[in-house]
């Protein structure tokens, strides 16, 4: 990625969560970003064009890190364990996208919609075939259902978005610790279940919740 572009990105990151995706003009992005007309519409087709790659970079980021985790690791406890530490990390690595996301998504053209539903489409079904897999070679415990097993994690790990703070207590590693924990804890059977003790961890140190 060109130093402009990405600070065309980051310029336009900051507008759009002050004054939302219709409140900020090309105009405004080319200003704060010092820039000209020509050295966006070089790197972006259109402002939709840029609203959309602001969503495909975190999503496409946490579905190379799942692809890996099945590549590299051999037991589907190692890949959960690996997906969740990747998913938790992208609030971090991508804080201000994820804001936007949330805040503006609703104005994604349907074909840039259409992409990135696709990508976040794989990535839950790469959750879901895993927890299948460890169900099927006796990892994971198996009375639990797959698809409400799979949205319960989902659904877990994105609402960090909503109380994370860089300037918490806590880094994103040890929050990361903390949920393949919770989550191990509830997927693995009894006699395999007991992971990592986090009191010691957590101790005097609550979360930094948003307020």
């Amino acid at each position: 990625m060109s130093q402009l572009r990405e600070n065309i990105i980051r310029t336009s990151l900051d507008l759009f969560e002050k004054h939302g995706f219709h409140g900020v003009t090309v105009n405004q992005i080319v200003a704060e970003s010092n820039t000209s007309k020509g050295g966006f519409y070089h790197h972006f087709h259109s402002k939709d064009e840029l609203l959309f790659v602001i969503h495909d970079t975190f999503i496409t980021y946490v579905l190379k890190e799942a692809k890996a985790a099945n590549e590299i690791h051999q037991t589907p406890t190692k890949k959960i364990q690996s997906i969740i530490k990747a998913f938790v990390r992208v609030f971090d690595l991508y804080k201000a996208h994820i804001s936007v996301f949330y805040q503006e998504s609703i104005y994604l053209k349907p074909e840039y919609e259409e992409q990135i539903k696709r990508k976040r489409d794989e990535f839950k079904f790469m959750i879901f075939r895993v927890l299948e897999e460890g169900q099927q070679t006796g990892h994971f415990r198996k009375e639990l259902p797959t698809e409400i097993t799979g949205m319960a994690i989902l659904g877990m790990v994105n609402w960090i978005y909503k109380w994370y703070r860089k300037d918490g207590v806590n880094s994103i590693e040890e929050i990361a610790d903390v949920y393949v924990d919770l989550i191990l804890h509830a997927i693995l059977p009894k006699e395999h279940g007991q992971s990592q003790d986090f009191a010691s961890l957590l101790l005097d140190r609550p979360f930094f919740y948003e307020s």
